[in-house]
């Protein structure tokens, strides 16, 4: 499987027993094999094996599974794209749930003042849907279990924490159903309902059932103002977890970083605690002076104190918090700029540095186990063909893989066909009988190479104007033109949006606006129609930019054309009115913000610009482990805010607690007009907690929340503060210096590495790093091979 033990743990687990192992009877091998007659049965379970053990090498999974030729169908199957693609449906099904279910977050608004009643689905939809996705983790875990053994699925921590989440979602969605979805403990349930009317009176057991339905129930309730907990909803982010091996690693490495971080929070509570008591004696007030009562306001007692300290370390409420001391004795700012210092600046960026220096060699160690799993698949492979060659032959020590045999499992291995064009060009400019091992792990160097077509080539002209045309409008200098004019472009718009900042829509003249718009899309649509001279239709849309280029010219000529045909071609005091779905206002700005876009193109231009582009693309695709963790915190913390939260907030007037927005203090929640910010739902929920995360005026919701809930609800947002603003956003900033300081450094090194065939190929991240990453040796191969489980190699 794709994880099948704990990351730090060798891939192939087993004591080392040499040549005295014993291997258990009935494990299957090429040269004893059970499922057909012959020599024929034994050379495709050999295929077979090959084209598997090269499928988890590209993938980067562990050959640590069952090779027999039905567990070879099963696994094969279940790596499928369609497998796959419907297990990642499911698991984004089952947590879109949250959006639909009670409280369903599908209305216009989450403002408590103007929200609508939402539409609830009727009981049983969502339900229905849950028990579907529940079966695919259920077939997911089985197929999971058996490909990798019984022996395998005991010492692994994340398949049996994977049935036991799953097994409790199954009892909690059990307990929701029987209550007719209405978590009531007063309700005895259809199913002892069912039981009385089919036999006339309830047994002992389905009563004694109904008493264990309602004592669950019962505990279920016991949180808040009796807001229902569904045990399940807080365990779905899980199977996003135990889907991605990356994640998991990520989880680790997080793990490894807490002790360090946990020494300097306690520097940080120590410095919180220290100034805190000092605030209280400096600043005890006195009833009769106005500024005193100020004072009072930030530290009137310990846990008021405490908090407001705690914003000032995030800088959210700097200086409001210093202003009152100050107003009255300037050296009271030495109090607030020695916190700052001390907790902001220092400590704060030190446990930053603490993070980082934790996370240095994490991308390596990733891509190192990443380069062992490649190598000892390749490996498993060749091991398995050359012993097929090896039966007929003489000198066993001599013999090597047949090219042919490599041509038959290349064609089923599940492979784009650039890639499989490139290996087999690479095995045909080879020479000799057998692959040898160090050639055949050479033709898999592919695929740490993302291919790119050659540039499809000019078309030829024989007239010399043309020609020269052709050179013209192929040139580089052309293309800084177009940059140029789109610059020009985008001045222009910017120019208007100044002059016409204090103007109606309705009152404004877009005469020139218009015309200029029209004359650059005239000129871009040229553009186009002259690089397709010059460079032909296919090599104008080969680069993946020049086709987004394109298509934005495309819709602009469109909606200009549509336009002039709806309101004519522009004149002075150009003010039409509406006619269609888009006013004039409408239309142009549209326009405006495709032209916006299309701007994008000088990135590839500017060369710096380019590599920094780059670079940040390449992040964002390396570090979906980190977002998926960021996706999963922010889900529990949603679903925990909501069973805390739910309807505390409400809406001025209804409550004593809402004053109306005029009698609010300044910068209060009500004056400011946070009303959006609740948890009455999901989508909700996940707005505030990123308003929370950025720690902007966040002391405002511990402020609401302490008067609508009370005061232990600053617990919940000071875990999230700590989890999202200090954990996360530290882990993922030594992360981005990680990646982009060791690509920055290697950019100069990617011709040597991609060798003949840098101008058609890009690197991946594992080739970008294979001159730091230490190659596994023959004996470390030899030797995880010789512990596999469930693979017999004899020769």
């Amino acid at each position: 499987m794709a994880d099948p033990r704990e990351e730090s743990e060798p891939l192939l687990s087993r004591t080392r027993g040499g040549s005295a192992r014993r291997i258990p009877a009935g494990v299957p091998s090429c040269h004893s094999v059970q499922v057909g007659p012959g020599a024929v049965a034994r050379r495709d379970l050999c295929l077979d094996q090959a084209v598997v053990f090269i499928e988890d090498a590209i993938q980067y999974r562990s050959i640590n599974h069952r090779v027999d030729a039905r567990s070879l169908w099963l696994y094969r199957r279940y790596y499928s794209s369609t497998s796959q693609w419907t297990l990642s449906f499911t698991i984004f099904l089952i947590l879109a749930l949250a959006f639909i279910e009670t409280p369903s977050s599908l209305t216009s608004t989450s403002d408590v003042r103007y929200r609508p009643a939402p539409w609830e689905p009727p009981c049983g939809l969502t339900e229905g849907v849950e028990a579907l996705c529940l079966l695919v983790f259920a077939a997911d875990v089985s197929v999971k279990s058996y490909l990798v053994g019984w022996a395998q699925f005991r010492k692994n921590p994340w398949l049996l924490a994977y049935l036991v989440v799953l097994l409790v979602s199954l009892v909690d969605w059990t307990v929701s159903l029987s209550l007719i979805c209405q978590e009531s403990c007063r309700q005895p349930g259809p199913l002892l309902r069912a039981s009385a009317a089919w036999g006339g009176r309830v047994s002992p057991w389905d009563a004694h059932a109904a008493d264990i339905l309602r004592a669950y129930c019962a505990l279920l309730l016991a949180g808040p103002r009796s807001v229902p907990v569904r045990v399940r909803r807080l365990l779905r982010p899980f199977f996003l977890m135990q889907n991605s091996s990356m994640m998991k690693k990520t989880l680790k490495c997080i793990r490894w970083s807490l002790p360090e971080m946990a020494s300097i929070g306690l520097l940080l509570a120590a410095h919180l605690c220290l100034f805190t008591m000092l605030g209280m004696l400096l600043f005890p007030g006195e009833k009769d002076d106005r500024r005193d009562r100020q004072r009072l306001t930030y530290f009137r007692n310990l846990p008021e104190a405490l908090t407001s300290l705690l914003v000032l370390l995030t800088t959210a409420n700097n200086p409001d918090v210093m202003i009152p001391a100050y107003s009255k004795n300037r050296l009271y700012a030495i109090f607030f700029i020695a916190f700052t210092l001390i907790g902001s600046l220092f400590l704060m960026n030190l446990l930053t540095a603490i993070i980082y220096n934790q996370f240095r060699g994490y991308l390596m160690k990733s891509l190192q186990t990443s380069l062992l799993r490649r190598r000892l698949g390749i490996r498993a492979a060749y091991k398995v063909l050359s012993s097929m060659t090896a039966e007929g032959e003489a000198h066993p020590e001599g013999v090597g893989v047949k090219p042919q045999d490599f041509l038959q499992v290349l064609q089923k291995v599940q492979l784009d066909s650039d890639h499989k064009q490139a290996i087999t060009e690479k095995l045909h400019s080879r020479s000799g009988d057998l692959l040898s091992a160090d050639e055949f792990q050479k033709l898999f160097d592919e695929f740490d190479k993302r291919v790119i077509k050659e540039h499809p080539p000019r078309p030829e002209y024989r007239s010399p104007f043309l020609q020269s045309a052709q050179f013209l409008f192929g040139h580089h200098y052309f293309d800084y033109l177009g940059n140029l004019m789109a610059f020009g472009n985008l001045v222009t718009i910017c120019v208007f949006l100044v002059l016409d900042a204090h103007v109606m829509p309705k009152d404004r003249d877009d005469f020139v606006l218009g015309i200029l718009n029209c004359v650059f899309i005239l000129y871009y649509l040229l553009e186009m129609l002259l690089k397709v001279f010059a460079l032909g239709l296919r090599g104008t849309w080969s680069p993946p930019a020049m086709c987004s280029i394109g298509l934005l010219t495309a819709v602009l000529l469109v909606l200009e054309i549509s336009t002039l045909a709806v309101y004519r071609f522009p004149h002075p005091g150009w003010k039409p009115e509406a006619l269609g779905l888009l006013s004039l206002w409408d239309v142009t700005r549209l326009v405006n913000v495709l032209i916006a876009f299309r701007f994008l193109r000088v990135i590839p231009s500017m060369e710096l610009m380019a590599v920094v582009a780059s670079t940040i693309l390449d992040l964002i695709r390396n570090m979906r482990a980190f977002g998926g963790i960021l996706a999963v915190v922010y889900y529990v913390f949603a679903i925990i805010g909501i069973i805390l939260f739910r309807g505390v907030i409400v809406a001025p007037g209804n409550s004593s607690l809402a004053p109306d927005n005029g009698s609010a203090p300044c910068g209060s929640f009500e004056q400011l007009e946070y009303w959006t910010n609740n948890f009455d739902d999901f989508a909700a929920a996940l707005v505030t907690l990123w308003d929370v995360m950025v720690v902007n005026n966040w002391q405002v919701f511990l402020d609401a929340f302490r008067r609508y809930a009370g005061p232990w609800s600053k617990i919940y947002f000071v875990l999230w503060w700590l989890v999202s603003s200090v954990i996360w956003v530290n882990l993922f900033l030594a992360l981005i210096l990680e990646n982009f300081l060791h690509k920055w450094d290697r950019r100069s090194h990617l011709q040597s590495l991609t060798g003949d065939l840098g101008a058609t190929s890009e690197v991946t991240v594992e080739l970008l790093f294979r001159d730091v990453l230490e190659e596994p040796t023959e004996e470390e191969l030899a030797e995880k091979l010789s512990h596999h489980p469930h693979l017999q190699l004899c020769r």
